[in-house]
């Protein structure tokens, strides 16, 4: 246990003997006990407004409050314990403590930051999801970004996660896509054709035609037209598929399941629906069928059916998710575009129509990506002449840019994405400025290797006490409660403000703390520390899917 953490279970268990002295009124309801490191470091090495939290459930005063606690606290790393203000608790270590923790950090090495396993249920998040009919766009790239970071973060923080890509290669889509194909491919070949008024017109169309045509030639130009719009079209979905796959290997993304909507065609649709008729959640009208959604706090109910026999696509949403529900994970996490909002309560209410806890979906909405290029906003592919494509946006700032920037802000904050800054190798940079306090750190062990000085033997961590020091170690420090305050809240953005304020603190350390030149044993220390903090900083990076250079 660390030493927050020990604190956290010193003051809970103070409280509740409190209450059970009735010095306190009885309480089951306790709010979050939050630690946070004092700007100034005579306010002591953690401080507490939990006092004042709690007032309103105890209905007596934060000092009296503080009081009763400090009274009761037994813990044996607090040297004492101070109130301050209107009830604020400073709590002041014992010295060795801070160095005894940095001692078991150090020795963890690489896995710091890697929180024991909860051994709970498994966590299925899905995301991308993309229709197999075009090239990823930038939109696409955020959710690729926060998803897969969203997955590491939850493995370090001890969750079981499985990560998921729904592939929508059913329906109208994958149609027009054959009929795109098909004219493309008479065309690239001399025959006039008249395009599809609604077919897929971008430049990647053209690019998946022509990669067939240096596969299969002209075999299939006069096959019967409705023969050769299936080859093509199933070439096609192979195609486009593969170009997806690449897409996102190149942007470090790895999917645990790729789930195809065609095995959900028609029987498991057809079982759904049955599921839902036969309690009442679905009904017929002017010939279709609807789900009586409003049940369950829709603004209306939605046809699944058509009255021409075809299905909706929330049919399919209705039938996947009740899929995920019956592979038993225990929470569902889908990251959608903010256009699909109102799926939420229809997909809810199917849910609960079929038995299933509801409250186990999670959905996070990802926010419009724009796009800006010297100070004017960036809306189309220049090549395309559509959205930008994701491989483009790599192309030119760089996957660990694209990633980093796309995770700087919450995914439910619309996101403006300099593409200036991002290619800019400067401290403006913050992705820039991270890789090189690593790259730095790196450097100085060159150095000092080649200076004689090594690290051997047990640092002697009690001789560093300087205030650039002991911020950087207390920096540290916070960093197993941030993965888990990531991972609890589904915020990436937290781990990417972290590293950033970590290489800024390294970066004052640096400039304050020699490390050659001092006596050697200090210096051994502090060489530790950059240690640390160059372990912690890629383990950051790593869970952002963000590379650690050791050279820049």
């Amino acid at each position: 246990m660390q030493t927050k953490d020990k604190i956290v279970a010193a003051i809970e268990t103070a409280a509740r003997a409190a209450m059970d002295d009735k010095a306190l009124k009885f309480s089951d309801a306790l709010p979050e006990i939050a630690l946070e490191v004092p700007p100034k470091k005579y306010f002591g090495d953690f401080a507490t407004n939990f006092a004042m939290q709690s007032a309103k459930i105890f209905r007596t005063s934060p000092k009296k409050i503080a009081e009763e606690i400090k009274a009761r606290i037994d813990c044996d790393i607090i040297e004492r314990i101070e109130i301050a203000g209107a009830g604020f608790m400073n709590f002041y270590l014992k010295s060795d403590v801070i160095y005894r923790e940095l001692k078991e950090i150090y020795d963890a090495g690489e896995d710091f930051g890697n929180l024991p396993n909860k051994g709970n249920v498994t966590i299925q998040v899905e995301y991308v999801s993309a229709n197999p009919t075009g090239l990823l766009h930038v939109g696409h790239g955020r959710g690729a970004a926060a998803g897969s970071a969203l997955v590491n973060i939850l493995r370090a923080a001890g969750q079981n996660v499985e990560s998921e890509f729904y592939i929508n290669d059913a329906g109208n889509q994958m149609d027009k896509l054959a009929d795109s194909v098909n004219a493309r491919y008479l065309e690239l070949l001399g025959r006039e054709v008249e395009f599809p008024e609604d077919g897929y017109q971008g430049a990647d169309i053209i690019d998946t035609t022509k990669r067939i045509i240096e596969n299969i030639g002209d075999k299939y130009l006069d096959s019967p037209d409705d023969e050769r719009r299936k080859i093509l079209g199933d070439l096609a979905y192979e195609d486009k598929l593969a170009e997806l796959k690449k897409d996102l290997k190149n942007f470090r993304v790895n999917f645990d399941v790729w789930f195809s909507e065609r095995t959900l065609h028609p029987r498991k649709i057809d079982a759904a629906i049955d599921e839902l008729k036969a309690n009442g959640g679905i009904y017929e009208q002017d010939g279709a069928l609807w789900l009586a959604s409003t049940k369950f706090g829709d603004d209306k109910d939605r046809v699944v059916v058509r009255a021409n026999g075809e299905t909706t696509y929330l049919a399919a949403d209705i039938a996947y998710h009740k899929n995920k529900f019956e592979r038993g994970f225990g929470q569902l996490i889908n990251l959608w575009g903010a256009d699909h909002h109102g799926y939420v309560a229809r997909v809810k209410a199917a849910m609960k129509m079929l038995g299933y806890d509801a409250d186990k979906l999670k959905i996070i909405f990802l926010q419009m990506v724009s796009l800006f290029r010297g100070g004017e906003a960036v809306k189309m592919s220049k090549r395309a002449g559509t959205a930008i494509p994701l491989r483009e946006l790599m192309d030119e700032v760089g996957t660990d840019a694209a990633r980093y920037f796309f995770l700087m802000r919450s995914t439910d904050s619309q996101l403006d994405f300099d593409l200036d800054l991002a290619k800019s190798q400067s401290s403006e940079n913050p992705v820039y400025y991270i890789q090189y306090a690593h790259a730095r750190i790196c450097s100085i062990f060159r150095q000092t290797k080649e200076a004689g000085l090594i690290l051997d033997g047990e640092p002697k961590f009690s001789l560093m006490n300087s205030s650039a020091e002991l911020d950087l170690i207390n920096k540290i420090f916070e960093y197993p409660a941030e993965v888990e305050k990531s991972a609890a809240e589904f915020a990436p953005q937290r781990i990417a403000r972290y590293v950033y304020d970590l290489a800024s603190t390294f970066s004052s350390f640096y400039r304050d703390c020699r490390i050659l030149g001092v006596e050697t044993d200090l210096a051994k220390a502090r060489l530790a520390l950059m240690k640390i903090t160059q372990h912690t900083i890629e383990h950051a990076l790593n869970l952002l899917g963000v590379s650690a250079p050791e050279r820049m």
